[in-house]
């Protein structure tokens, strides 16, 4: 499946098809039968993990099939079904039948993506999810959709890509029994991987302040187009990043205010805590979307003063050469009749006339203090 990612190097460091994805969302063909699966042929191919766990032990298993995962469903314990991958339309479809998926559940599952957005079928409760993680360069980030289905005693994850994902930390706290996610039902293990999508948010974001600071930096001490092209970047990048976390917030506000009896009242006193992070993750990102767009008149302000310096240093010197040439245009005159053309001194004294008047005007522009920034634009 092509990468879905925004780069911060450059405006054309990833082909243009890629980099539209991050802004537009799956839509089926006109006249497409409902639940109908579209899967990129360079996918990655789908492979299942499995962790049961209560309070007295968790068991990890790899390489399930799906008909592996069907003993556990019906447990006490809770069983987590994370599936990595969107390329084996086979597995998924056998997912689709062991979890007993709506047609249209295993359609926004698989065809990403689809807008954030909460799902009440009864007896499961889907989640869908953009999970947003830093490159390690801190050139970038990468954007992908994370889909949950949520049942009495299990949760389904599936994600596009098993490289990567910000769940690993709730993983460590199953492995060790940290905390109270082994003690709770699944509804909990919901709770603590949908926090961990809202709190990857804020390392991304805290690149960005540090990109729009040095931004800030470069548009006042030397603007230049290479500037422009940053800023631009940025706001399209933040776009992205305003797009994914919106309608989560949405998201989570219905797990809060919904009537589910798939979510408990303890889980939903936590599920405020993570509305409460996708708030300040809204404000993060709108605040930096203002900061880049002043960035924008400041840039703009910027380029117009540095031209309004340059045009003073022109006026000034095209001030100082205009008696300079009045006077050598007359005296450059072909009459006859001239008395200074006969004079002796007549050439040293028109030398010396003009070099006085050059080095008057020169001090009256210095008392004027038109030649405080000259040094300022020679090193620009």
């Amino acid at each position: 499946m092509p990468e879905r990612r925004f780069t911060t190097s450059g405006l054309a460091t990833q082909p243009e098809e890629e980099e539209e994805d991050l802004f537009d969302y799956f839509y089926d063909e006109p006249g497409s039968l409902p639940g109908t699966l579209s899967i990129e042929e360079d996918a990655t191919p789908s492979t299942i993990v499995l962790i049961d766990y209560n309070e007295s032990h968790a068991t990890r298993v790899t390489n399930l099939s799906p008909e592996d995962c069907a003993v556990y469903l019906d447990t006490k314990s809770v069983s987590w079904v994370d599936v990595s991958g969107l390329g084996s339309e086979d597995i998924l479809q056998q997912l689709g039948k062991v979890f007993d998926l709506h047609p249209l559940v295993l359609e926004d599952v698989v065809n990403v993506p689809q807008r954030p957005k909460v799902e009440d079928y009864e007896d499961q409760l889907v989640i869908i999810a953009q999970m947003v993680m830093p490159k390690p360069s801190h050139d970038g980030f990468w954007i992908e959709q994370v889909s949950f289905v949520l049942g009495k005693y299990y949760l389904l994850t599936v994600q596009e890509e098993p490289e990567r994902d910000c769940f690993e930390p709730v993983r460590d706290r199953i492995r060790s029994n940290k905390g109270n996610v082994r003690k709770a039902g699944a509804d909990y293990l919901a709770y603590s991987l949908l926090d961990a999508v809202i709190d990857g948010f804020f390392p991304v974001l805290e690149d960005y302040g540090e990109r729009i600071e040095a931004l800030e930096d470069e548009v006042i001490l030397n603007p230049t187009h290479r500037t422009l092209e940053k800023i631009y970047q940025i706001r399209r990048e933040l776009l992205a990043l305003r797009r994914s976390i919106w309608p989560q917030r949405s998201a989570i506000n219905t797990l809060m205010s919904g009537g589910s009896d798939l979510i408990s009242s303890e889980v939903r006193i936590y599920l405020r805590d993570c509305y409460d992070h996708a708030i300040q993750v809204m404000d993060m990102v709108e605040t930096y979307r203002e900061l880049a767009s002043g960035l924008m008149d400041v840039y703009l302000s910027s380029v117009g003063n540095k031209m309004n310096e340059i045009m003073k240093v022109l006026t000034v010197i095209s001030t100082v050469f205009i008696p300079l040439t009045f006077i050598a245009g007359v005296y450059g005159m072909n009459f006859e009749h001239m008395p200074e053309l006969k004079w002796t001194w007549g050439y040293f004294a028109c030398w010396g006339m003009m070099i006085a008047i050059a080095t008057s005007l020169c001090v009256f522009f210095w008392r004027r203090g038109w030649f405080e920034n000259f040094s300022t634009i020679n090193r620009n």
